[in-house]
């Protein structure tokens, strides 16, 4: 099992002390929720002289830093993966001034190495009628992007020829199954992104709305992976923090992220700690050698 790396932006990973760590504390102001592309490429940088070679599962921290991932999927040296993303929410949300964690599942699409991506248990309005025109169509109309959906209307895609791409259910016990079906039939080599917002809040609180996966789903989705992983993060962990920016304050209110209280804060690190300790092995067992 190669040793997890912490990309620490937050301090809001705890419970391992064997990872690796890079501290990027620094960045937090800079880099959390979104960034210009240039900052970008600046931290693609400083993370190409930082990271090792070799590493585990990397831990990006709150749901916040999501982007980190199309970074890290660059990164992945296997020649042609599919991209499976647990996410709440479909991260292919129109942002014009960069990159932000609600945006880069767009970006990760355009690399060629990247086969396909499946965005797991979304229950989030984002991919219903109302928010349609905010998400990203091309890599839809492409087929290069599917979403697997729980509880949301997404019949507007028939009108626009995206039916195909909605994989819409009726609960979360009928997506395992859809999704355990299409995983056996693919032999891909995968690129995995967790985001415990997929969760149910009672698994895992995370700093935005939720979803209702429990636990052993995805464990049991994971188990399925056997020899196919090439590349793995999570995120969602949990962290307070006030922006200096009045824009990243302003769009921070616009999602409704909600105050913590130290006394909450800690209850819901400790139970964040407890699932990353269950999933961290699950997914090492399941990481191509």
């Amino acid at each position: 099992m190669m040793t997890p790396l912490v990309l620490d932006f937050d301090a809001s990973v705890l419970g391992l002390d064997a990872a690796q760590r890079i501290d990027l504390r620094d960045w937090q102001e800079a880099i959390r929720f979104g960034c210009s592309l240039r900052r970008w490429r600046a931290l693609r940088a400083q993370l190409a002289r930082q990271m090792p070679d070799k590493h585990g599962t990397v831990l990006l921290g709150s749901g916040d830093l999501h982007h980190l991932s199309h970074l890290l999927t660059e990164r992945c040296q296997a020649p042609q993966f599919d991209l499976l993303v647990f996410d709440n929410h479909p991260d292919n949300m129109r942002f014009p001034f960069g990159i932000h964690c609600g945006s880069w599942v767009r970006h990760a699409a355009r690399l060629p190495q990247v086969r396909r991506i499946d965005v797991v248990g979304i229950c989030s309005a984002d991919i219903g009628a109302s928010h349609a025109w905010e998400n990203y169509w091309q890599p839809l109309r492409s087929g290069k992007l599917h979403y697997w959906s729980v509880g949301v209307d997404t019949r507007w895609a028939q009108r626009f020829g995206l039916a195909a791409q909605m994989h819409a259910h009726a609960d979360q016990a009928a997506l395992l199954a859809a999704f355990s079906a299409h995983l056996q039939a693919t032999a891909t080599p995968l690129y995995l992104s967790i985001d415990k917002d997929v969760l149910a809040p009672e698994v895992a609180h995370t700093n935005w709305d939720q979803g209702s996966m429990q636990l052993e789903q995805m464990e049991a989705l994971i188990a399925l992976l056997a020899g196919r992983v090439v590349g793995s993060d999570i995120t969602g962990d949990i962290s307070a923090y006030r922006y200096r920016s009045a824009w990243k304050r302003w769009l921070s209110a616009l999602d409704e992220q909600p105050e913590i209280s130290p006394a909450q804060l800690a209850q819901w690190q400790a139970q964040q700690a407890a699932v990353n300790q269950r999933l961290l092995p699950l997914i090492a067992a399941q990481t191509r050698a």
